[in-house]
């Protein structure tokens, strides 16, 4: 049975959440729209929060250990080289894209920019342990009797919380007590097609998958329409059943997937060598291998030491991951129009066997290092605390020390429509301790409890 494509001409579209304030109009010619969509996010204070958020070592005291912002700065990158690199061949390929649609190699790259930058924009505190805390409360004895009313897509949204949703939203929802433009940041449906690597809703859980893009979900419920009206405006390809929102990604996720794997694995691992975690004799010798150079090369390059060889290593890499990436990427461009190829793109790497060997040395000596393990286990208790005292401080206003921590909350977070539902009142919640640094997560949590008073000035 043939399969239906999908086409550039309506995958890179500019539309974006319509607003009629002219301070949000500028001229193109000055300032594209995938480049006014990277300046927003630059500019919002969920990205700007991402400078206190864990990448490798939670709360590093070493000044050079990157953290989510710096990660998401390099993944971007890495992001707008892929995709201008892509977009100049994909144009080549389809002239009348530039000719009648307008499109620029350029676009492909800032759209692509600006869904890397944004790709860990809703990452609670404590990384990926974070989502797990989230997830450990809402299926806990505790949380049970606020999930009544929910049902089974809301329950699973929560009991299996997924920072890539709470990204969507954050960059869609707009709380009307602290912001007045629609859309949360009204980015064009391209960029946030492009952002969302899991097109489908939290049910149904498709386990066992191969495809990539089945292995988590990409928006709550409350976003569910939202992301649904994106896809048919671009004509990505259904999937599943008729009443579930589940689509084909859109073909420059792909892109950001490949920016955001080639970050964490070099730059991780750069991180763990510098800090004394991996050996750095093995950890080199690995990097070498990657670029695979004739021993006969001659170079007129000398360092100081290992330590100023790696940021040598680190950009040769990338630059050759890059070329590699985007000529895997435009081999297999109509399977990938056609929704038939679904993995990550850098699986198909040569080095792919030392990209392997890299990834399992930095969980085994860097991700699963003792004082990671213990900062992440102190973060279940930070998260699962900090959920329980909120949710109680909205459920029950009764009681006067809920009440007190109510005041705590920020307000906009306790603004709700009329006739708001359990599950948005939960999530508005999810929200604010999702929205958290890491310090800031510990230190309301050591004041809600009693373990640390206030600085009073």
């Amino acid at each position: 049975m043939p399969h239906t494509a999908t086409s550039w001409d309506r995958l890179i579209s500019k539309k974006r959440f319509e607003t009629t304030d002219p301070k949000y109009s500028t001229d193109e010619s000055v300032r594209g729209e995938f480049q006014r969509d990277y300046d927003r996010v630059v500019f919002s204070s969920a990205f700007r929060r991402l400078q206190s958020k864990t990448q490798v070592m939670p709360m590093p005291e070493s000044d050079f250990v990157h953290t989510r912002l710096t990660h998401s700065l390099e993944a971007s990158v890495v992001g707008r080289s892929l995709g201008r690199i892509v977009g100049k061949s994909i144009l080549e390929r389809h002239p009348e894209l530039a000719q009648e649609k307008h499109i620029q190699e350029a676009d492909f790259g800032d759209a692509v920019a600006a869904a890397c930058l944004a790709h860990d924009i809703g990452n609670p505190p404590f990384g990926h342990s974070g989502e797990d805390a989230i997830s450990a409360y809402f299926q806990s004895e505790a949380a049970q009797p606020y999930l009544a009313t929910l049902t089974d897509a809301e329950k699973a949204d929560l009991q299996r919380f997924e920072g890539n949703a709470a990204g969507f939203r954050t960059l869609t929802y707009t709380y009307p007590a602290h912001c007045s433009l629609p859309g949360g940041l009204s980015l064009t449906y391209s960029t946030l097609a492009t952002f969302t690597k899991y097109p489908k809703e939290s049910l149904p859980v498709i386990a066992g998958t191969k495809n990539t893009s089945e292995k988590k979900y990409g928006f709550f419920q409350t976003e569910r329409a939202w992301f649904n009206t994106i896809a048919q405006e671009l004509g990505l390809l259904k999937k599943g059943e008729t009443d579930v929102v589940f689509y084909h990604r859109h073909p420059l996720a792909f892109l950001v997937e490949a920016a955001d794997d080639i970050c964490y694995r070099i730059i991780d691992f750069e991180d763990g060598l510098k800090l004394g975690l991996v050996p750095h004799a093995k950890g080199m010798d690995l990097l070498r291998q990657i670029l695979n150079d004739n021993p006969n090369r001659k170079t007129s390059l000398h360092f100081y030491d290992w330590k100023e060889e790696i940021g040598y290593l680190r950009a040769r890499i990338i630059n050759k991951l890059i070329e590699e990436t985007t000529a895997i990427f435009l081999q297999h461009e109509q399977e990938i129009l056609q929704g038939i190829y679904d993995k990550p793109l850098i699986n198909e790497l040569e080095c792919k066997p030392v990209l392997d060997e890299i990834k399992d040395l930095s969980v085994r000596l860097i991700y699963q290092n003792r004082p990671v393990l213990e900062i992440e286990a102190a973060g279940f208790e930070v998260l699962g605390g900090l959920l329980d005292a909120c949710v109680k401080a909205v459920f029950h206003p009764e009681s006067k020390h809920h009440r007190k921590l109510a005041e705590l909350i920020p307000p906009h977070y306790l603004q709700l429509p009329e006739g708001a539902s359990d599950y948005e009142r939960i999530i508005h919640i999810t929200d604010f301790v999702a929205s958290l640094t890491d310090q800031a997560a510990l230190g309301l949590y050591r004041k809600i409890k009693g373990i640390e008073l206030p600085r009073m000035y």
